[in-house]
């Protein structure tokens, strides 16, 4: 199967880079290196360095000819969403209307889009949240990714372009990027081991679904198999705090000093997911515990640390 991945360069994607190839199948990688790393490509996928809302992007369909999209390029940070929706709006939602029409006219016979199942449900009326839990996010990020679903329902409506919308909870795993805002998991990592106190915002009893990155490839993986298509939870279904994430990866460290800052206004207070649906349509469940897969992320960047 050939398959164009955009965003191949980052955290999630370069690790679906790596199955896909593994199990036998045609890669091309589209990433504008902004935040993806060229370190995490694999020279045995073809590279085009470039923005999805670039025209040129239609040379590359036109000569690939991909049978599959699997679309992880992005702008993902929540409050840089907030800071500037105008960019946001240009990436994720611009960038996703040019992947459609590359792939209209090139007719790729499935698209699989990377969404999110916390900033697209917003404040949850109950927890786990399922697929048909009402949709309103509270920052321009999770506005364009209901955008981006939107789309997607348009064009297999209007051009029979059938799609898969994997809406994950907060991924976590080795390559995830320790710089900025988001990823927790691989700022505590990198604090712990540089001998930083990390910081905390609020008291820490904000709940996250955190699911590991090993599980989510397995998900972009069943969503290729024939005739399957619709939307789908990718998480664990369990609510795990940011004080209990700390205390796990500090006694790995064999630290404990945190400190606490001012709680981040706007920020969900509890946010976990139902994947029951994908299991019982895709036959995908995770299988890696929030302790084994923490033990696995902090092991990868203490080798990458030397």
């Amino acid at each position: 199967m050939r398959i164009l991945i955009t965003g191949g360069a980052g955290f999630i994607a370069s690790h679906i880079q790596d199955a896909y190839l593994a199990d036998g199948h045609e890669v091309v990688v589209v990433d504008n290196l902004v935040t993806g790393n060229r370190r995490n490509l694999n020279p045995k996928a073809q590279f085009h360095e470039l923005d999805v809302v670039a025209i040129k992007l239609h040379k590359i369909f036109h000569e690939f000819r991909p049978d599959v999209i699997n679309h992880h390029a992005a702008q993902i940070d929540v409050r840089k969403s907030v800071e500037n929706p105008v960019n946001d709006a240009f990436v994720n939602v611009l960038g996703m209307v040019n992947l459609l029409e590359a792939s209209r006219q090139t007719s790729v016979k499935k698209f699989i889009f990377a969404s999110t199942g916390g900033a697209i449900y917003g404040e949850q009326d109950y927890f786990p949240a399922d697929e048909k839990h009402p949709l309103r996010p509270a920052s321009p990020y999770g506005l364009t990714k209901m955008v981006g679903e939107e789309y997607l329902k348009l064009y297999e409506r209007l051009y029979r372009l059938p799609s898969v919308i994997l809406r994950y909870a907060n991924v976590y795993g080795p390559r995830q990027n320790p710089h900025g805002e988001a990823g927790v998991v691989a700022i505590f990592c990198k604090k712990l081991l540089q001998k930083e106190i990390p910081n905390i915002n609020g008291d820490g009893k904000q709940t996250r679904d955190y699911v590991y990155v090993g599980d989510v490839v397995e998900a972009n993986r069943k969503a290729l198999q024939e005739g399957v298509r619709g939307i789908y939870n990718i998480g664990t279904g369990i609510e795990t705090d940011v004080n209990v994430l700390f205390n796990h990866l500090g006694s790995r460290a064999g630290r404990k000093e945190v400190r606490h800052g001012p709680a981040k206004e706007g920020e969900q207070r509890r946010s976990v997911i139902s994947s029951r649906l994908a299991e019982e349509k895709i036959g995908w469940k995770p299988s890696v515990s929030i302790k084994e897969g923490l033990e696995k992320t902090f092991e990868w960047f203490r080798e990458n640390e030397k």
